[in-house]
């Protein structure tokens, strides 16, 4: 029987505490592999600022994770296309991987605002729920909600902060992977050779 880790995101970009995150819950939970999956339109951040297209989400997400043993980039809320909800691809990731278990992973941020999530009754029906909780920040969810807690080291990342780096030249170094920085400067994103 498959193990088969779900790490949903906007990704924009991947960064260090990403991949961090998906090797450390690998490793903790024994899973055969954990997708990132890319989400086609982030439903909860749609309009709140501009979004790098999918494809160039992916294509990032592909490079950071090309060489990490056990990770994968998703497509699969690209491919099904308009905006992208866990249960959906939760019953599409069942449907390609009959008898697999799946183990949805999320922040403790995202765990804080869970039933805030579309459908989330059926996230917790079709997986087990993995928050990843940073050391000294307790996660409450609902006693009705049956969760595995994974502690990871706390790097002070974040794809917001990384944009704005972008912006106005500041290093990169080390929180962004060679290879998805090479994404970066071909696909000309974040205002990078414009």
């Amino acid at each position: 029987m498959r193990r088969i880790g779900l790490f949903g995101g906007t990704f924009d970009p991947p960064h260090v505490g990403h991949l961090v995150t998906a090797v450390n819950v690998r490793h903790s939970l024994n899973l055969d592999v954990v997708l990132l999956m890319v989400a086609n339109v982030p439903w909860q951040k749609q309009g709140t600022r501009l979004i790098t297209p999918a494809i160039d989400r992916l294509a990032m997400v592909d490079a950071a994770v090309s060489e990490v043993p056990g990770l994968l980039a998703g497509r699969h809320e690209i491919d099904l296309g308009g905006d992208s909800y866990t249960a959906d691809t939760l019953a599409t990731l069942a449907g390609d991987y009959p008898g697999a278990e799946l183990y949805t992973i999320i922040g403790d941020d995202a765990a804080a605002g869970l039933e805030t999530w579309s459908r989330h009754e059926e996230v917790v029906a079709l997986s087990q729920l993995v928050v990843v909780d940073r050391p000294g920040v307790p996660v409450e969810l609902p006693d009705a909600i049956d969760w595995i807690r994974v502690e990871v080291p706390r790097l002070e990342v974040s794809s917001t902060d990384l944009r704005a780096r972008f912006s106005d030249g500041r290093p990169l170094n080390y929180l962004v992977t060679e290879p998805v920085l090479d994404v970066i400067d071909a696909r000309s994103l974040y205002g990078v050779n414009q």
